[in-house]
């Protein structure tokens, strides 16, 4: 599929049948593969999780109604995800593995969404400029 494809294009391709979730989520997990030691876009790479979100959004009958259908999503991270850890780009929270879901990841995978990582950000998100992180730029 095209690395540049709409979200709409994505689910619909989902939704429809003619891309597998698990196909789009192990696509998605080969650009950051690719791209992230020079990005450093992700603190966390949840690649099992994503790879069972999605095989979970495959099997669903009812994945038409799937808003989000098997489109792959990156959550700062700052946003609470359970079991995975969640540090807020700061090295106090280095080793916080929350208990929960942040609501809007709740949310976001009851649509179908699947998380594939935890982006980088400004220590505890405060600021705008990703130069503040205790993971690098």
């Amino acid at each position: 599929m095209n690395p540049f494809a709409t979200l709409r294009e994505v689910r619909d391709a989902v939704q429809h049948g003619t891309r597998s979730a698990v196909e789009v989520c192990t696509e998605a997990l080969a650009r950051i593969e690719a791209h992230n030691p020079q990005l450093n876009a992700f603190n966390t790479v949840t690649r099992d999780e994503a790879l069972a979100q999605a095989r979970a959004v495959d099997a669903r009958a009812d994945r038409r109604s799937l808003p989000l259908a098997g489109v792959p999503v990156a959550v700062k991270d700052n946003l609470c995800t359970r079991g995975i850890r969640t540090t807020a780009s700061s090295r106090i929270l280095e080793r916080f593995v929350p208990p929960y879901d942040a609501t809007v990841v709740a949310r976001l995978q009851a649509a179908g969404a699947v998380v594939v990582g935890k982006a980088n950000c400004d220590e505890f998100a405060m600021g705008s400029s990703n130069e503040n992180s205790a993971f690098g730029p």
